[in-house]
């Protein structure tokens, strides 16, 4: 905590909201490793030896099966139209679309909405709490780090392989999950990074946006947008209880 005789120093602290940040950087630093070593190059090998198509369908095909627990944050935040929309999506993907592989429901004009338990706690009113690394995880906060761990607890998918013996079956849809996200933001990432004079401080500021879009479900984009191009600045929290109504 800064000398409190320096105000504008306290309001950058408590803007920033990192006071663990020396221990969040040293996971950051072995996060960075692993994923220089591990992920990355086998993010590398699955761009460029699989057609993209392929790799769209996977990707359509593991969002389809996060449904449940799409739609179950829908009813926890009292999003009926949402629920619906999560459950047509569902049904017109899953037949037409031939188990998820192709999305025919955004190109009739039913975009996906992906929800979680972080968001959910967010429109409860539940604050976001100070900036954390987890280790493998990356970036997050304690509502989201409680909203990952029931997300995962309340899958069926989950449920099922593990009340079944099938343990394996979830960390390989865990670890496919981590390289489809891996090589949708490779060139992203290889910007910020190459950009960026504190690549922590980067992450740190787009995470944080990144979930400040999506849990006012896009309302303050433009805020967003302009922060982005201001240079990384950290959003404030929001309260979504504060916004008119989310859309």
């Amino acid at each position: 905590m800064p000398d409190p005789a320096d105000p504008e120093a306290v309001i950058e602290f408590m803007q920033v909201n990192d006071p663990l940040e020396p221990t969040n950087r040293q996971i950051f630093a072995v996060n960075r490793g692993i994923d220089a070593t591990v992920l990355k190059p086998i993010a590398e090998t699955y761009r460029d030896m699989v057609p993209a198509t392929a790799r769209t369908g996977l990707s359509n095909f593991l969002n389809n099966l996060r449904t449940p627990v799409i739609l179950l944050n829908n009813i926890l935040q009292g999003e009926l139209d949402h629920s619906m929309a999560t459950i047509s999506r569902f049904l017109v993907n899953s037949t037409v679309g031939i188990f998820g592989l192709a999305d025919v429901a955004a190109e009739l004009g039913m975009p996906a909405q992906p929800e979680d338990f972080g968001q959910t706690l967010a429109v409860w009113g539940v604050p976001s709490g100070p900036f954390l690394m987890l280790p493998l995880f990356g970036p997050s906060n304690p509502r989201d780090t409680v909203g990952l761990v029931v997300d995962m607890l309340t899958d069926p998918l989950n449920l099922w392989s593990t009340n079944t013996d099938r343990t394996e079956l979830a960390l390989s849809r865990a670890f496919v999950n981590t390289i489809d996200q891996r090589t949708a933001n490779l060139e992203l990432l290889n910007e910020v990074e190459k950009s960026s004079l504190d690549f922590y401080a980067a992450i740190r500021s787009l995470y944080r946006q990144r979930r400040t879009h999506e849990i006012s479900n896009g309302l303050i984009q433009d805020q967003v947008d302009a922060n982005l191009t201001a240079g990384f600045p950290d959003s404030p929290d929001i309260n979504v209880n504060e916004l008119s109504r989310r859309e």
